[in-house]
């Protein structure tokens, strides 16, 4: 079975309740819960918080493949990490070591069905452990010390000759149940790299994202 993953927490101190705000009409998290319902290769959406408005609000999506798993309060904490809420729903859950787990954060609407479908294709294609979404960036780095991280600044390269680094936008990652438990981390042993659009790298986390990603939203989502 492969089961898509949502962790939503109620608290967040930048935007009181962001998972379930408004953007382009629907609430922030309804749009990777839906994507994620629509892929052929989720088996099962599961929403995990310790808010009850958020799950009023997920309750009213009416996703067939979605279900509402209440996560503890202690890992729903500003310091807590992804991994110990996606230990305790495997626990809970009893999931058989060898179904597959994608992590998905409700952050990344941008994240679309086909780029689920198409990144658990590569997954698989590459017999890999792992796999993470990305982005290309063809920004060039510098560190703190002056010193160039990824060119040359003697030979410059033109963008279109700059093949630029692949960065993670957050948006889903793919593990096997055994290989979370045993490592304890979202990626194990040989990863695959699946390549999203450069739009895709932008982020929920502050109030102006909402902003941007609305209008990237009116160019590049649709509802499905």
């Amino acid at each position: 079975m492969n089961i898509a993953f949502i962790p939503v927490r109620g608290g967040s101190k930048s935007i009181p309740l962001k998972n379930i705000k408004n953007l382009a009409g629907k609430p922030l998290v309804y749009w990777t819960a839906n994507a994620a319902n629509n892929a052929s290769c989720i088996d099962k959406v599961i929403i995990a918080t310790d808010s009850e408005e958020i799950k009023r609000v997920v309750n009213e999506f009416k996703l067939p493949k979605v279900e509402i798993y209440n996560r503890n309060s202690q890992n729903a904490q500003d310091t807590s990490s992804t991994e110990s809420v996606m230990l305790e729903y495997i626990e809970f859950a009893k999931l058989p070591p060898d179904d597959f787990f994608f992590l998905i954060q409700a952050t990344s609407p941008l994240l679309k069905t086909k780029h689920i479908e198409n990144m658990f294709n590569k997954f698989i294609l590459d017999k890999a452990d792992s796999a993470l979404s990305c982005v290309r960036n063809k920004r060039f780095y510098w560190t703190e010390g002056g010193v160039p991280v990824n060119y040359d600044f003697r030979n410059r390269p033109r963008r279109q000759d700059f093949k630029g680094l692949m960065m993670e936008n957050g948006a889903c990652y793919i593990n096997s149940v055994s290989n979370i438990i045993r490592d304890k981390n979202r990626l194990s042993g040989k990863i695959s790299v699946y390549e999203m659009p450069e739009y895709t790298a932008v982020e929920i986390d502050e109030p102006d994202d909402f902003l941007l990603i609305e209008k990237l939203m009116e160019r590049h989502i649709d509802d499905n």
